[in-house]
């Protein structure tokens, strides 16, 4: 699990806690030669916050320009996009679909996060679109950080998909 992750179930798990809501995040133990279909799986009887988020890092600082959907997404041995395999699961599971972007800017800079509604990424992924710059990734709703971990906000992220 990639510190962003860790983090974003802590954080997950903090609003929930703080809330009162009945919920929780985790991520499932991940097997060398199996898939796991999403990073972060948030199950509550609460719809708002029945949630699948893939996450994804790019550095910024690295020159990373754009995250690309055949770089950093994987394709499976039967020629199945990641894309597709997360969207299968999302459909048939019920949950809301995210995808959480971290951008890593270098030493002495904070990282920042934006979070991208699935049914965009899918409708761009499948209009033949090849990535999404980081200008583009920024327009998306910034995941805030508040000290070491994330202002968890769901309802504002499906409202304001985009600022």
């Amino acid at each position: 699990m990639t510190e962003f992750e860790r983090v974003l179930v802590q954080s997950f798990n903090t609003f929930f806690e703080q809330n009162g809501i009945k919920g929780i995040a985790h991520r499932l133990k991940q097997h060398r030669f199996a898939q796991q279909f999403l990073d972060v799986l948030v199950d509550s009887l609460d719809p708002d916050y029945y949630l699948g988020i893939e996450c994804k890092s790019i550095s910024v600082d690295k020159g990373a320009n754009a995250l690309y959907f055949t770089q950093h997404f994987t394709t499976d041995k039967n020629d199945m996009h990641q894309i597709n395999r997360i969207s299968d699961f999302l459909n048939k599971s019920g949950r809301t679909g995210f995808l959480a972007v971290e951008l890593r800017m270098g030493s002495g800079c904070s990282r920042k996060a934006h979070i991208i509604p699935w049914t965009e990424l899918v409708e761009r992924f499948h209009n033949g679109e090849s990535k999404y710059t980081v200008s583009e990734i920024q327009a998306f709703p910034e995941i805030e950080r508040d000290g070491s971990g994330y202002v968890i906000d769901p309802k504002k992220w499906i409202l304001g998909s985009r600022i």
